[in-house]
């Protein structure tokens, strides 16, 4: 059989191909409530079909899936950990301590910027908002709940906190992985981000701050108490459930991988659950697989609290391995490059720059799947423009972190999209209108390139090494 040249997408198949993708995406979720696992599942073959009649082989494409899902399988492994931690924290009443002494120490009022500074501060010593929204968060969330405030807000406190902190973080895979394939040093990249960064985080702060005043008057603290006697009444509360926290936070600061330090977190909450809780050891080991069940009388603490396990997170697994490997293909066949040939013609300032590359992060992460997919693509489609325009590759590496890591857990589909919605327990839709960070941060990014606040220029070049860029994404692939 007689193969043709492989070829890029034109336009008309790029849009037909993931205009079809988001109508099954936004009508399997939206409107016939079938999950979103199938719809990345048509879109495979979708994709595939496109790629074929663009000259590659099925095998070549089959293999780019695979990478695909490969390239991800640790984000997998910490779902799964994480999972296994949030139903041992639960029994082992960790997470119910955390509760208890937050509802009694946190007014009403700052509810909403102290979520957003503790859940900052925790991912900034970490280098993972994974992490911070798996422990801090949670614990906000359920401190958010008993105080009345809506879930989707608390949410997005968290979510923006953790970002931030993320960001800012030389421990961050994302800081490394987005710096290294910019081709600048990691403490270059940092600065670049600090100022933009700074700005939105106070601008949240504020916003945060005036929507928790308006929720401190609708606080029934009648409720409050009744909360806080149930916690006694179901858990053994005490100071020392804080030993598991600091033990995983202190080893994730240390650099240590993800994967192992947050599985010993969850022995530490059986070892609690069995010591401290009086609690069955095979019931109590059941909880790393099986989401914690409990019946206490109160709606609330049985919402918050009847929940974890790896069993929770099956779910999350298929949409993240369908999700990468949609990814591999889309990047095999080259879609994002087309899409990225369009904003290239309609570049020519340092505000178009930066509104072109954070749209095609944002492309990334909704065609992607993945926010690794949008940080290795982002850079190597829109380099060439920040050298021909004369501006330095800092840039570059910022505005690809705002539009790709800050919009990350806002695509139902994506793998941050899922974690964040699995761990915090709320979709995906309803907490992304509240991640108001992002939102400021990228505002922000857009109107000071414009008016050439914070860009950095170099001379301009023609030449962009190529080379240079297949070998930085080749380190970045290894060290993956």
């Amino acid at each position: 059989m007689q193969r043709h040249p492989v070829r890029l997408p034109s336009v008309f198949q790029v849009f037909a191909a993931l205009g079809l993708f988001l109508l099954m995406a936004f009508s399997f979720t939206a409107q016939l409530d079938l999950p979103i696992q199938l719809a990345l599942y048509i879109g495979w073959f979708v994709i595939i079909g496109l790629g074929i009649k663009l000259g590659h082989s099925y095998k070549e494409l089959e293999q780019a899936a695979t990478q695909g899902i490969a390239n991800g399988l640790g984000a997998v492994l910490i779902l799964l950990a994480v999972g296994a931690l949030v139903g041992t924290w639960i029994a082992g009443g960790i997470v119910p301590t955390i509760i208890y002494y937050g509802l009694k120490a946190i007014h009403p009022s700052i509810f909403l910027a102290a979520t957003m500074i503790i859940c900052s501060l925790t991912a900034l010593a970490t280098g993972t908002s994974w992490g911070a929204a798996g422990t801090a968060g949670i614990a906000m969330m359920g401190i958010g709940q008993g105080l009345g405030v809506p879930a989707p807000v608390t949410a997005g406190a968290v979510l923006s906190g953790c970002y931030f902190g993320d960001k800012l973080s030389p421990l961050s895979d994302s800081v490394i992985l987005a710096s290294s394939m910019s081709g600048v040093e990691i403490v270059e990249h940092i600065k670049g981000m600090l100022p933009i960064a700074l700005i939105s985080y106070i601008i949240t702060g504020v916003l945060f701050t005036a929507l928790g005043l308006h929720y401190a008057g609708n606080v029934d603290m009648a409720q409050v108490n009744d909360v806080i006697v149930a916690m006694e009444q179901q858990f053994v509360i005490t100071p020392l459930s804080f030993v598991p926290v600091a033990i995983v936070l202190v080893l994730l600061a240390m650099r240590l991988p993800s994967f192992p330090v947050i599985s010993l977190g969850s022995v530490l909450g059986v070892v609690w659950a069995i010591v401290v809780q009086d609690m069955n050891p095979l019931a109590a080991m059941n909880t790393a697989w099986a989401p914690y069940s409990i019946e206490s009388g109160v709606s609330f603490i049985d919402a918050i609290l009847n929940r974890g396990g790896m069993e929770s997170m099956l779910g999350s697994v298929a949409v993240i391995v369908f999700g990468l490997g949609f990814g591999g293909l889309l990047d095999k066949v080259g879609v994002l490059e087309t899409i990225a040939k369009l904003f290239e013609r309609k570049v020519e300032s340092a505000g178009s720059l930066a509104t072109s590359t954070i749209g095609t992060a944002f492309l990334g992460n909704v065609f992607g799947s993945a926010m690794y997919v949008s940080l290795i693509l982002t850079p190597k489609i829109c380099a060439k423009n920040y050298d021909r325009l004369g501006y330095q590759r800092k840039n570059l590496s910022r505005n690809a972190e705002f539009g790709g890591t800050l919009t990350s857990g806002m695509v139902p589909w994506s793998d941050n999209g899922i974690y964040m919605a699995s761990i915090l327990g709320v979709a995906t839709l309803s907490y992304a209108p509240f991640m108001w960070l992002s939102f400021v941060c990228i505002v922000v990014t857009i109107l000071t390139s414009y008016m050439g606040w914070f860009v950095d220029r170099c001379p301009p070049t023609t030449e962009v090494s190529e080379v240079a860029q297949t070998d930085t994404l080749d380190a970045v692939a290894q060290k993956a």
